[in-house]
């Protein structure tokens, strides 16, 4: 999730890592400039959790690596880094970098009203030049819903949407469940009844 910008100067991707150690927040470098990233909701944190473990249970053994928030990954071909929820690399070439990886085949990010907007639009942008990357998973934090972005064998991008009852397919790593495995223990506010 990204705030605000946090620095007015530019800074290129070393002078990012040196000074992103020295800070107490993790912070995306987009395009030179650096942007704080805003805390979530407990069901934020749930969701994005539920699907670490599923996904990383499902992974075991297969050589793919399963990342949470803490994991940059550097936009292809960019100078750019981003923080998604989730990432998922089986491409051994992210073994070189300590600090990110670049091949993701599978992203996760987990929606927020300030966010929305930018994962769907821009950010989708940015990270679907990636040749590697096969799926880009939007997971709504207030409803039973999540969106695929899938790049089937022609290359074409579909967007695949699930609801409550619905079997989630993940192409990219080959797991299919059903969608209420990924909100065990969620719990959404409801809102009062128009009068």
């Amino acid at each position: 999730m990204i705030a605000a910008r946090e620095q007015e100067r530019y800074f290129t991707p070393e002078e990012y890592f040196a000074w992103e150690e020295q800070q107490l927040e993790k912070h995306e470098l987009i395009d030179g400039r650096v942007y704080a990233m805003s805390g979530g909701t407990r069901n934020h944190s749930d969701i994005a959790g539920n699907f670490l473990l599923t996904i990383k249970s499902h992974l075991r053994g297969s050589g793919c690596k399963t990342y949470n928030s803490d994991c940059r990954v550097n936009i292809l071909n960019t100078r750019n880094y981003t923080y998604p929820d989730l990432s998922v690399t089986c491409d051994p070439r992210d073994n070189s970098s300590p600090q990110y990886i670049t091949y993701p085949c599978l992203i996760v990010e987990v929606l927020s009203d300030n966010t929305e907007a930018y994962d769907r639009g821009k950010k989708f942008d940015k990270y679907r030049r990636n040749p590697n990357l096969i799926d880009y998973v939007l997971v709504s934090s207030d409803e039973m819903a999540i969106d695929i972005y899938h790049k089937n064998d022609a290359g074409d991008w579909l967007i695949l949407s699930y609801r409550a009852g619905d079997r989630v397919e993940l192409k990219s790593i080959g797991l299919s469940l059903p969608i209420e495995q990924f909100y065990e223990e969620i719990v959404f506010d409801r809102l009062p009844d128009a009068v």
